[in-house]
């Protein structure tokens, strides 16, 4: 079993929140939703064979087993012990903790894979998706998203100006510090958010992730409850690598996949293809 090394701070952010993002405990359909839009795969792949890279807490996982599909999901920190925790028994999912550098499966075996939100946060981003490229098999296709380096999201981000200053900060003790400080700041985040066209905007610069804007439905508990989460995921990291779009292209043509699309998504740069 690999040491979860970089990856720790994810391991103690799926524990805490093994459900938070989780549809069945949301009610807001948005997991199955970016799992559909990003992949494109449809819903019924009874004979396929996915790998779903970094599955945290298994919030995708679950939408990538009511295809029918044979799943193979790992994650290289203790996020799996959450992600089993909340699967239960899949006769047609095996999880393990591997790190994508060293898989231990064969290669050219998928007919699909997947990763969001994680590339960007390993050591190597590039090395990373060719990695996962290896396991596709003849004509598998491949769907991941990175963050954008754009002016907005990177250089004006508050979150990368913050990080230096916390980087020997242990994950037990940031947690700590995030959701007391997400907890005092939420009321004026609340104030602030209502500001026509910029409110939303300016609650994410005061390092408070805020979904108001994507998620009017939610409650004020759960908004609450996905800020510290997500303002914890913003500031851990040990790595955080945005990619530019032609940058996360010319992983896809190095990798030798054909039907490239790189658009803008859900979570910054969606990246698709497939093998020959």
């Amino acid at each position: 079993m690999p040491a979860e090394g970089y990856a720790a701070n994810f391991g103690l952010q799926w524990n805490r929140h093994a459900a938070t993002q989780h549809d069945d405990r949301s009610g807001l359909g948005i997991s199955e939703k970016r799992f559909r839009d990003v992949t494109k795969w449809g819903s019924q792949l009874p004979d396929w064979r996915i790998l779903e890279a970094g599955c945290g807490s298994g919030r995708f996982t679950s939408h990538a087993l009511a295809t029918g599909a044979t799943v193979v999901s790992f994650d290289v920190s203790r996020a799996v012990d959450a992600a089993a925790a909340q699967l239960g028994t899949h006769d047609n999912l095996l999880l393990i903790q591997a790190d994508i550098y060293a898989l231990p499966l064969r290669r050219h075996s998928f007919d699909g894979v997947y990763c969001f939100g994680v590339l960007q946060h390993t050591p190597r981003p590039r090395e990373s998706f060719l990695a996962l490229c290896e396991m596709l098999a003849p004509s598998g296709r491949m769907a991941t998203d990175v963050y954008p380096k754009t002016l907005g999201r990177y250089w004006l981000n508050t979150k990368y100006w913050v990080r230096p200053l916390i980087r020997r900060v242990r994950p037990e003790k940031l947690y700590q510090l995030t959701r007391g400080y997400v907890e005092r700041m939420w009321p004026l985040a609340r104030t602030v958010r209502k500001i026509p066209r910029v409110g939303p905007t300016l609650v994410w610069r005061m390092l408070v992730a805020d979904y108001s804007r994507e998620f009017p439905n939610a409650s004020d508990e759960q908004l609450k409850e996905w800020a510290v989460l997500d303002t914890f995921d913003m500031l851990s990291p040990a790595y955080d690598y945005p990619q530019t779009a032609r940058e996360f292209r010319s992983w896809h043509q190095e990798a030798g996949l054909s039907d490239i699309e790189i658009v803008w998504g859900h979570n910054g740069w969606e990246g698709r293809g497939r093998l020959p």
